[in-house]
């Protein structure tokens, strides 16, 4: 089943259920795989977005939410800091496991090497590998320092 009817599935069974909250975001993800729709007729391609960019999609969500909650925290508001882990929550329904730190080590050798990267230069192809192979799955802004480290130390 692909991510659009994932979501469509889960969305409708939201409704019959009468979990607001749940409900709520669920529509804000289908909004967003609807605008993703729309900017890409725009740009001319024809067609659905793929599972690819919803995950992308759904991991943007997710990193947004997270600055969200760490504000409010920040500013005194558990209570909207709660919401937004909340809606973290369901989102994460529908991303794929996040891999262990030695599941993203080993990840990284082998796009290395695979790559043949040898320098900095590189660390485009390095990345580009990882998040072709691995989206929705590891923190980009995490890996891009441990490749960056792995490159200049190899």
């Amino acid at each position: 089943m692909d991510m659009r009817t994932r979501v469509s599935t889960a969305l409708k069974q939201a409704m019959k259920d009468k979990a607001a909250d749940r409900l709520s975001t669920l529509r804000l993800i289908n909004a967003a795989i609807k605008d993703k729709d729309i900017e890409a007729r725009g740009s001319g391609d024809e067609g659905s977005v793929s599972d690819a960019e919803v995950l992308a999609i759904l991991g943007k969500m997710t990193k947004q939410r997270q600055e969200s909650a760490r504000a409010y925290e920040e500013g005194g508001r558990v209570d909207l800091a709660e919401r937004e882990r909340s809606e973290i929550e369901i989102i994460e329904e529908f991303l794929p496991r996040q891999l262990s730190e030695e599941e993203v080590i080993a990840a990284i050798d082998a796009a290395i090497s695979d790559s043949g990267a040898d320098s900095i230069r590189d660390m485009g192809k390095v990345m580009g590998a990882l998040k072709s192979a691995y989206t929705g799955q590891m923190d980009f802004g995490l890996v891009g320092p441990m490749v960056k480290d792995r490159l200049c130390a190899g």
